[in-house]
């Protein structure tokens, strides 16, 4: 069996060393019987994208779970212990009863061994300031809120491996890091912008990106795929509408598809960092933040998300972020445009709600030419009214 490890990236250099899959070999091929003899841990699914993310260097410079030096400076600062930045802690939970796991422990998921961890130390996890700093709030109605308080209340820490890729969903589209920059080397982007969603693209968010376009070379879409909350569009949903939008609409040479398998935290401003600080492991040199980046509910401002960036100088980011207001039709000046360009009030304008549109889509309506192009719309159409 081959073992990965995680790389490393200093900014402003991307990710670098001999990879194999995306991740560094740990030197030699590990003997299953050894193997066998650790012990073993489950991990939930979140976990487990988190071990994907820190094994493929997609949460560069983290090489594993964090220590309780990093996590109370990242709650606190926004920062690890050695200042660089950081806004959410990734942590391994577990309960009471694995607290005294130390040394090389086998990360198990569904009855498949998918890696190990190192650990090195157990801490307390402070659930409630963790929210409130985190997440703006301790009200267990929120979805990251309430996948934090039904974790673990200790925190192992250590250096990770993973043992392969999970590239079971979206194998066309499933690529690491180093895998994604060897893409944009190839095709000679001197410049990139990522865009997250976890949403199928609507006309708005299109305007977005191409509006980006126009600014560099080339464009990453980089929808997450990971876990979500349970009346999100389904990500197989998702990446098909993303597929016929691309197809039609998007020059094939300077866009690239590819899936993020991160978890959704649905933490607003912090995962709005967290987002960009991952994108720019992925080789690109720009950002896109627009409203409500990452939210739920009302428990963040509108361009909050944009704001908190304040907090770190454009070389520690090492990404350039692009800020963009809301965007929207509007029916009187006939085209996409956002409060910057349109003269009109509310009134004009043709906004829906994801409430909204999921409920035109469960009736089988057809939306909106103006909101979203009709290829996505069919593609929605037919999940929602497929037969339970």
């Amino acid at each position: 069996m081959t073992i990965l490890l995680p790389t490393t990236s200093t900014l402003p250099s991307p990710l670098g060393g001999t990879l194999v899959n995306g991740m560094r070999r740990a030197g030699h091929d590990f003997d299953p019987a050894e193997l066998a003899a650790l012990p073993r841990l489950n991990i939930s699914e979140r976990t487990l994208a988190d071990l994907e993310m820190l094994a493929t260097g997609a949460y560069s410079p983290l090489t594993g779970f964090v220590n309780e030096a990093d996590y109370l400076s990242v709650i606190e600062r926004l920062r690890l212990a050695d200042g660089t930045p950081w806004s959410i802690p990734i942590t391994l939970p577990v309960s009471a009863e694995h607290a005294g796991l130390r040394g090389r422990v086998v990360l198990s998921f569904e009855g498949q061994d998918v890696g190990w961890v190192d650990v090195q130390e157990a801490y307390a996890a402070r659930k409630a300031w963790e929210a409130r700093e985190v997440y703006r709030t301790e009200d267990g109605t929120h979805p990251g809120v309430a996948a934090l308080y039904a974790q673990g209340d200790v925190n192992l820490a250590g250096p990770v491996a993973l043992f392969e890729v999970p590239r079971g969903y979206f194998p066309r589209h499933h690529r690491t890091p180093a895998e994604v920059r060897e893409v944009i080397e190839a095709r000679g982007w001197r410049s990139a912008v990522a865009f997250q969603t976890r949403n199928p693209i609507h006309r708005a968010h299109e305007y977005l990106q191409k509006v980006a376009l126009e600014l560099v070379d080339g464009l990453l879409l980089h929808p997450l795929v990971g876990t979500t909350k349970g009346d999100d569009v389904p990500a197989a949903t998702r990446v098909q509408a993303y597929e016929v939008l691309l197809e039609g609409y998007y020059p094939q040479a300077r866009t690239l598809l590819s899936v993020y398998p991160a978890a959704m935290r649905y933490a607003g401003p912090r995962e709005a960092i967290l987002h960009a600080l991952s994108r720019r492991n992925y080789g690109v040199t720009h950002f896109i933040v627009g409203r409500d980046h990452a939210g739920v509910g009302s428990y963040y401002g509108t361009y909050d998300a944009q704001e908190i960036f304040s907090a770190y100088t454009p070389e520690e980011l090492g990404v350039q972020i692009l800020k963009f207001e809301h965007t929207f039709y509007c029916n009187s000046c006939g085209q996409l445009v956002s409060p910057r360009t349109c003269p009109h009030d509310s009134s004009h304008h043709l906004v829906l709600s994801g409430t909204k549109v999921r409920e035109k889509l469960r009736a089988g309506e057809n939306l909106p030419a103006e909101f979203t192009r009709p290829e996505v719309a069919e593609v929605l159409r037919a999940a929602y009214t497929q037969p339970v």
